[in-house]
This record gives C-alpha cells, sequence and structure tokens, in this order.
C-alpha cells in the first residue's frame, strides 16, 4: 500500500518561507509524475506545482511562479516544494500527490492523482 507523508507546514509570517516535504512509502515512485495542490477555505483544490519523473520539466501555478520551487530526490522517494516570499492568500492545506498522466503543459487533473498524502496545514500570517 502506497503511503504519502507530507511535512514541514507550519505558522510563518508574510513574506517568510516553508519548506514541504512529501515521503512516500510502499513503493517506488520514481516512473510518477509528483505534484502539490492546495485547499484554501472557501475554495476548489488547486495545482500549485508539478515535476517530471526525473526532474525534466516543472510546472507551476501562475499565482506561485518565481516564489515556488518543486523538487524530487527519487533515490529517496522524496518529493519537495520550497515555498519563498509566502503571502497570507498561500494559506491552505497543501497536499503531495502522485499521478502517471498530465497534459502537455504540465498540468495534473485531479481525476488523474493516484495517490494522494493526508495533506499538511500552511498559515501565513500578516
Amino acid at each position: 500500500q502506497v503511503q504519502l507523508v507530507e511535512s514541514g507546514g507550519g505558522l510563518v509570517l508574510a513574506g517568510g518561507s516553508l519548506r514541504l516535504s512529501c515521503a512516500a512509502s510502499g513503493r517506488t515512485l520514481s516512473r510518477y509524475i509528483m505534484a502539490w495542490f492546495r485547499l484554501a477555505p472557501g475554495k476548489e483544490r488547486e495545482l500549485v506545482a508539478s515535476i517530471g519523473w526525473n526532474g525534466g520539466w516543472t510546472h507551476y501555478a501562475d499565482s506561485v511562479k518565481g516564489r515556488f520551487t518543486i523538487s524530487r530526490d527519487n533515490a529517496k522517494n522524496t518529493s519537495y516544494l520550497q515555498m519563498n516570499s509566502l503571502n497570507p492568500e498561500d494559506t491552505a492545506v497543501y497536499y503531495c500527490a502522485a499521478s502517471l498522466r498530465r497534459l502537455s503543459s504540465g498540468l495534473v487533473r485531479l481525476t488523474d492523482v493516484e495517490y494522494w498524502g493526508q495533506g499538511t496545514q500552511v498559515t501565513v500570517s500578516s
């Protein structure tokens, strides 16, 4: 059984940084696309970033471009989301996800996600 476990969330002041980690167990996900989604109160779950199986491509939501960086270490079966210049609008529960499918733009659809993490809360105070 595959498990994705996120860590690194917490409370941070606006302008601060956090690094989220997603550790996979149960099988190697080195051939999977890894992604981070977020769910904010009153909003739909949205894709934040995605990365190809070998890190050869990445995709970011417009709202986080230039501030967030997704990466992965297949040897550790772990993916990361470095979040800089955080603002209150980034407050959400962040979910790690794994998928074998993506659109040509790198967009990963919710319906294509095969594995989900349990989520980690990120709260940015002004």
